[in-house]
């Protein structure tokens, strides 16, 4: 989540905002994007999932195009101009059959075919491969096999539905940068001092800090990871808040930490330098400084 090195963090909702950089992130509504605008010509590159230069390149020509601001952001302005394989995105809808037409279909699509199931061509149309792929895909997962991709089969792939309802109140006094940050590392079950850690290597808890990668906050959190947290695993939107804002750091670190069997320090570095690239290329020089300043700051909040 530093400025030198944006976050390989996955859904956007609100808005999808690409990276200047050459550094690629994953983002499982990128498909869709990379769909919408190959079909308008102005993407080249493959049906990847990764935001790379490519894709950032061809919204912001596409955006030139068309005569709207050219920031980068393929928000709902960028989205309406992209017709109907810019909407809606993946999530929104709850039942995609033969027939349907959109940027969520061409998601589906991406991910049975990186499962391994051949939906055909990721174009954003469902065809009767589609459904043949979803058959087989609804088989091998114990679901009703009907060739319709329902709540149900939606769901199996990780996505929350987010309410446009704000979360629930979670009760507790948190009028505080400590305060909040004490209060959310309790609630996900990770040690204060490490969230405390954390914060003040990302911000030195000041809530206004903003990098040049639009990370903001106490956490640094992107707009990227901000709708990922939102959209995987909270189902609900979180104020933005400095308090929001915390619990949004601290839920994403939760989620790293199960996703790297709990091996502190690749959950850190993955919060730093993102899971795809940690995973993928291994840990920069300066990602490996980062972790170890992390952990030497935990003993000043033990």
């Amino acid at each position: 989540m530093r400025s030198r090195r944006l976050v390989a963090c996955l859904a956007v909702l609100a808005a999808l905002v690409l990276p200047a950089r050459a550094h690629a992130i994953t983002n499982p509504q990128i498909p869709g994007l990379q769909v919408a605008l190959k079909t308008r010509g102005f993407y080249h590159g493959p049906i990847d999932g990764i935001a790379g230069p490519l894709t950032a390149q061809a919204v912001r020509q596409f955006q030139r195009r068309v005569g709207i601001a050219v920031d980068g952001v393929a928000g709902p302005v960028t989205r309406s101009k992209l017709g109907r394989l810019g909407r809606p995105l993946f999530g929104q809808r709850h039942l995609l059959l033969r027939g349907s037409r959109g940027w969520d279909v061409a998601c589906l699509e991406f991910f049975l075919r990186s499962k391994g199931f051949r939906p055909g061509m990721v174009d954003g149309h469902y065809t009767g491969r589609t459904a043949d792929a979803v058959r087989r895909y609804q088989r091998a997962r114990h679901l009703l096999v009907d060739g319709v991709a329902g709540r149900q089969t939606l769901r199996s792939f990780g996505v929350l539905a987010v309410s446009h309802r704000p979360a629930p109140p979670v009760h507790g006094r948190r009028t505080s940068v400590r305060a909040s940050l004490h209060f959310w590392a309790r609630h996900y079950r990770i040690r204060p001092s490490l969230v405390k850690a954390l914060a003040w290597m990302e911000s030195g808890f000041q809530p206004h800090v903003r990098s040049g990668a639009g990370a903001w906050g106490i956490m640094q959190v992107t707009p990227q990871t901000w709708s990922y947290v939102e959209m995987f695993l909270i189902g609900r939107r979180v104020p933005r808040t400095m308090d929001g804002n915390v619990r949004v750091g601290v839920a994403y670190l939760h989620q790293l930490l199960h996703e790297f069997d709990f091996h502190v320090n690749r959950a850190l570095a993955a919060y730093n330098q993102g899971p795809w690239s940690v995973r993928n290329i291994g840990l920069y020089a300066e990602t490996r400084a980062f972790v170890a300043n992390v952990l030497a700051l935990q003993r000043r909040f033990v």
